[in-house]
C-alpha cells in the first residue's frame, strides 16, 4: 500500500528575531528576546485540555537509515548534490523487482526474496537535515557493541531460534506479538511505517499498523511494575509544549535490537512544523550496552489511515515454520538448510 506523503520538513516554528536596545543613560545594553514561546503558542493546535493537540494519522518513513552506513562513516550530514545521488542509489539498490533471485541482495541470500517491491513502502528519501543516520548519539552514528551481558544474552536467544523447539522457541515477530517498527522505540523499517496517535486528558495511545499493537500511555503517573509487558509499561508527562514518554518493565529479555528486560527508553514528541512531529528517543539498557544511543526521525502526518496488520498468534506461517525445521532435522541438516556436518548451527533471526 503507497501512501505519497513528502518526507520533507519545512520548519515553521522559529524564534523571532532578536532585538537589541541600548540603553544610553545607563551605559549598559540590554538585550530583549522574543522567545520562541509565544510564536509557538499561537501556531500549535491544542485539545479541549490545553496540551499541544498530536491527534491523528502519522507515517515515519524515510531511507535514511538508522545506523550510518559504514562507507560513511566519516560524513554526518550529505551536500544536497550528495542527498540525491544517494537516495537514487539506496532506492536502486533496495528494489526488490531489480534483484536476481538466484544471486540475491540487498541483504537477501540467493533463493529467498520475499516480496516485490509493491509490497513495500520503506520511504525513498533522505530526512530533511540530510544526516546519513538517524541516530546522532554517540557521534558515529550508529547504536554501540554489545558488552559482556548483551553478547551472552544473544547468543543463548539465538540458540533458542536455532534450535526452535516450539512456538516459544520462535522470535515475538514469528509469534505476531510484538512488530519491528512498533516499538518502543518506533524505528522505520520495510513497510508499515504507519501510526494513530489519540489523546485523553489523562492518556495517550499510540496505534502501531505494524503488528496491529495499540500502547496506552499514562499520563502524570508512576510505573507501578505491577505486570510486565511486551512493549513495556510507558508513562508520559508534559515538559511545556513537549511530551516525554518513559517505558520500562519490559516483559521478554530480549527484543528487536538486543535490548534486556531492564531497558529504559525515553521518547520524545513536539510539533516543528504544521503536520509534522518531531520524534526523539534515547535507549538506555546497562545489560546490553556500556552507552546509551539516541536517535531523531519525523513523523508526518498522512491522509491514510492505520490498516489491520492481520497478524495472529498461532497464525499458519508459525506452523511451516516449525514443520520446515523440523523435516530439514530428519534429513540431517541444520534449520537453515546447510548442512550439519558443517558446524554453523546459527542462523540469522528477524529480532
Amino acid at each position: 500500500m503507497t501512501r505519497n506523503v513528502s518526507s520533507r520538513i519545512r520548519p515553521r516554528f522559529w524564534p523571532a528575531p532578536i532585538t537589541v536596545v541600548a540603553a544610553t543613560l545607563s551605559g549598559t545594553i540590554l538585550l530583549a528576546t522574543a522567545t520562541s514561546a509565544s510564536a509557538q503558542d499561537a501556531d500549535i493546535p491544542r485539545t479541549a485540555y490545553g496540551q499541544p493537540d498530536f491527534q491523528g494519522f502519522y507515517t515515519f518513513r524515510t531511507i535514511t537509515p538508522l545506523n550510518r552506513p559504514v562507507e560513511l562513516a566519516d560524513k554526518e550530514v550529505l551536500t544536497p548534490e550528495e542527498a540525491e545521488e544517494w537516495e537514487a542509489f539506496e532506492n536502486r539498490r533496495q528494489n526488490r523487482d531489480l534483484i536476481v533471485d538466484s544471486v540475491g541482495g540487498a541483504g537477501y541470500p540467493p533463493g529467498v526474496i520475499s516480496y516485490n517491491e509493491f509490497w513495500y513502502e520503506r520511504g525513498n528519501e533522505t530526512i530533511e537535515s540530510r544526516r546519513t543516520s538517524l541516530i546522532y548519539d554517540p557521534p558515529n552514528g550508529r547504536i554501540p557493541e554489545l558488552n559482556a551481558a548483551g553478547k551472552a544474552r544473544r547468543a543463548e536467544y539465538s540458540e533458542m531460534i536455532f534450535n526452535s523447539a516450539g512456538p516459544e522457541g520462535r522470535t515475538t515477530v514469528d509469534r505476531c506479538l510484538t512488530g519491528f517498527v512498533g516499538g518502543p522505540p518506533m524505528i522505520p523499517g520495510s513497510y508499515n511505517n504507519n501510526m494513530q496517535l489519540v489523546q485523553t486528558k489523562n492518556h495517550v495511545m499510540i496505534l502501531n499498523e505494524m503488528v496491529h499493537s495499540a500502547r496506552i500511555i499514562k499520563l502524570e503517573s508512576e510505573h507501578t511494575g505491577k505486570q510486565a509487558k511486551w512493549e513495556g509499561e510507558s508513562v508520559g508527562r508534559w515538559e511545556d509544549d513537549e511530551l516525554v514518554v518513559t517505558t520500562k518493565n519490559f516483559y521478554h529479555d530480549y527484543n528487536l535490537r538486543g535490548m534486556s528486560d531492564q531497558a529504559v527508553i525515553t521518547e520524545r514528541f513536539r510539533y516543528i512544523d504544521e503536520g509534522v512531529l518531531e520524534y526523539d528517543f534515547t535507549v538506555n539498557d546497562p545489560l546490553s550496552w556500556d552507552q546509551s544511543w539516541s536517535a531523531r526521525l519525523p513523523l508526518r502526518r498522512s491522509p491514510d489511515p492505520v490498516y489491520e496488520y492481520a497478524c495472529h498468534e498461532g497464525n499458519h506461517g508459525l506452523i511451516g515454520i516449525l514443520a520446515g525445521w523440523r523435516r530439514y532435522e530428519s534429513m540431517g541438516m541444520n534449520g537453515d538448510g546447510t548442512p550439519k556436518a558443517d558446524g554453523m548451527g546459527k542462523v540469522a533471526t528477524d529480532e
